[in-house]
């Protein structure tokens, strides 16, 4: 994206609840998935963003959180909420990148991801994941997915201005048997999870941020742009989804890694 869309990007999406799909209903079946955590477990939270599921894990979970994003303004923003809500003896954020998460090791009992997985690959990420999980750890996490083998090429060419390697829930399922996952369960998110927390307060911010634009034309393309995204989703959900994972970490050496 070009520097001015990244500015626009941001003034939309850093003030939003969370930058994806997602509720705090959701967080919980799939951390009711993960049946072998320790009472208080170690938790990544791998592109935290601003941290909607973040505090949502901080609900469901009596464990310690630390909450990874390379943007600095997200991770600040989830640092004053930590604060705010008293919660900084158990939530720790930290500025850095997922692909070379600054952890030993073996350091967590679970790693949680929304959204964020396929920014770095998702062969890449599950391979970074595997390594830091302990024995016997879960991760969970949620990727967009393909669910008819046919989609319109206007939400085609929309997905493969972000992510052209999405691809489906079986073959996510597989590669996690190919990087040494055990597959616990998966479900696909309900509509309300896009929309309550995520596409209703984007539209309302683009519609606040528009009359500050009037006369910058880039901006206003942007926001049109950005605009498109929960139009899209009203006319052609049928066709895509996001899916929520969890899996354990398996005894088997990850193919093709050692």
């Amino acid at each position: 994206m070009n520097e001015r869309f990244r500015e626009i990007f941001f003034q939309v999406y850093e003030p939003l609840p969370r930058q994806g799909p997602g509720n705090l209903d959701s967080a919980g079946r799939a951390l009711a998935l993960c049946r072998h955590l320790p009472p208080s477990p170690m938790i990544l939270d791998m592109g935290c963003g601003v941290g909607g599921q973040t505090l949502h894990l901080a609900h469901l979970s009596p464990g310690t959180i630390y909450a990874l994003d390379y943007h600095a303004p997200s991770v600040r923003r989830l640092a004053r909420s930590v604060t705010t809500r008293g919660l900084e003896h158990r939530v720790r954020p930290i500025v850095g990148d997922m692909a070379y998460p600054p952890f030993p090791p073996a350091s967590f009992d679970l790693i949680w991801s929304e959204g964020a997985l396929y920014q770095i690959g998702m062969e890449r990420a599950l391979g970074v994941c595997h390594g830091l999980l302990g024995p016997d750890g879960h991760m969970a996490f949620t990727d967009a997915v393909w669910r008819k083998t046919d989609p319109p090429a206007e939400i085609r060419e929309s997905f493969d201005l972000d992510y052209p390697a999405m691809t489906t829930a079986p073959a996510i399922v597989s590669l996690l048997g190919h990087c040494g996952f055990e597959l616990l369960g998966r479900f696909t998110l309900p509509d309300q999870a896009w929309w309550q927390d995520f596409y209703c307060p984007m539209e309302e911010r683009i519609r606040e941020l528009r009359p500050r634009h009037l006369h910058d034309a880039q901006a206003l393309a942007a926001l049109d742009l950005l605009a498109r995204e929960p139009e899209l989703h009203r006319r052609y959900s049928d066709y895509y989804a996001y899916e929520f994972f969890v899996a354990r970490k398996g005894t088997k050496t990850p193919q093709g890694r050692g």
